[in-house]
C-alpha cells in the first residue's frame, strides 16, 4: 500500500538513527513513501518539535502519517500513542508533542501502544523510535485500525501553549519559536490582530527596540533593518533584514513582544 509517512526528530543526521527508523518502516512496507519534516530539532525540545509538526502537517495530502520523535522520556513509563484525526494519524511519545493536533484537529481516537505484537524485538530502552513508533506507522501505513496497536485511551499529555494578553491600547505576546534564519515568531496572530487594529499603523517593541509598522515582504526593509512582518502561518514575526534578529537582539524563546496602537496611547 503507498502511503506518505514523515519523519520529524531531534535526532539529526550525523549519526544512523533516522537510517535505522527508514531500515525498520521499508523492511515492513517497502511501498510507502518516506518525507522527512526535519530532524534538526534541538535535542529534547519538545515545544519546538509540537511548534514545527503542528506548522507543517497540514501539508501533506490526506492519509499521510506522521511519525514525531523527539522523546527525553525514553524508557521511562510514559506511554507510545497513536492519535487518529478525520484526515491524518500520528505516531510518537506522550510528552505534549502532539499539543497543536489535539487543539487543531477533531481527534477521532488515541490508542496507547500496548500490543507487542506490532513492535521490534527486542526493544531498546533508549532507541523506542526504531523498535516501537517505526513498526507501528508501518504497519498503519498497511491498513491496520490504530485500535489493533492498544488500548483507547481519554487523557494525555500536553505542554502549555502561551496565549496573548490584551492590554488597553494593544496585546502582549512571546516569542514562541526561533527559526533557522533567526526570525522571532510570536503568538500574535493575524486572526487576533486584524479586528482589533482595524487598519491602524501598529508598533511592536521587543528588547526596548521599537518597530513600527508591519511589512508585506522581506524585500521592503533595508539592510540591518528591524521589522515585523505576518510569516506564512499568519503568526507576527520580528526580522532583521540580511542578519539574525534572534542573534541581534539576544532573544530567546519567551521574551516578550509587545503591540500597541499609537493613536490610542494617546487617549
Amino acid at each position: 500500500m503507498e502511503r506518505i509517512i514523515t519523519l520529524m526528530t531531534d535526532f539529526g543526521t550525523k549519526d544512523g538513527y533516522v537510517g535505522a527508523m527508514k531500515g525498520v518502516i521499508l523492511g515492513i512496507n517497502p511501498r510507502c513513501t518516506l518525507v522527512d519534516i526535519t530532524h534538526e530539532i534541538s535535542p529534547q525540545g519538545v515545544f519546538e518539535g509540537a511548534f514545527v509538526l503542528g506548522s507543517a502537517y497540514r501539508s501533506f495530502p490526506q492519509g499521510s502519517i506522521h511519525l514525531t520523535v523527539v522523546d527525553p522520556g525514553v524508557g521511562t513509563g510514559r506511554e507510545g500513542l497513536v492519535v487518529e484525526t478525520e484526515e491524518y494519524a500520528f505516531v510518537g511519545p506522550d510528552n505534549g508533542i502532539f499539543t497543536w493536533i489535539y487543539r487543531n484537529e477533531k481527534v477521532t481516537q488515541v490508542v496507547g501502544i500496548r500490543n507487542k505484537d506490532f513492535v521490534r524485538k527486542p526493544i531498546s530502552q533508549t532507541f523506542h523510535g526504531r523498535d516501537i513508533f517505526a513498526p507501528v506507522a508501518a504497519h498503519l501505513s498497511l491498513g491496520r485500525d490504530p485500535g489493533e496497536f492498544g488500548v483507547r485511551v481519554d487523557t494525555w499529555s500536553e505542554i502549555e501553549i502561551p496565549e496573548p494578553r490584551a492590554t488597553d491600547n494593544g496585546f502582549t505576546g512571546e516569542v514562541i519559536h526561533i527559526d533557522r534564519f533567526g526570525n522571532l515568531v510570536t503568538n500574535l496572530s493575524r486572526r487576533l490582530l486584524d479586528p482589533f487594529t482595524h487598519g491602524e499603523p501598529l508598533h511592536i517593541i521587543m528588547k526596548g527596540k521599537r518597530i513600527t509598522g508591519l511589512r508585506t515582504a522581506y524585500g521592503e526593509a533595508r539592510k540591518g533593518e528591524l521589522m515585523a512582518i505576518f510569516d506564512s502561518f499568519d503568526l507576527l514575526e520580528v526580522s532583521l533584514m540580511g542578519n539574525s534578529a534572534a542573534e541581534a537582539l539576544k532573544a530567546a524563546r519567551g521574551d516578550t513582544v509587545t503591540l500597541v496602537v499609537p493613536e490610542r496611547d494617546a487617549r
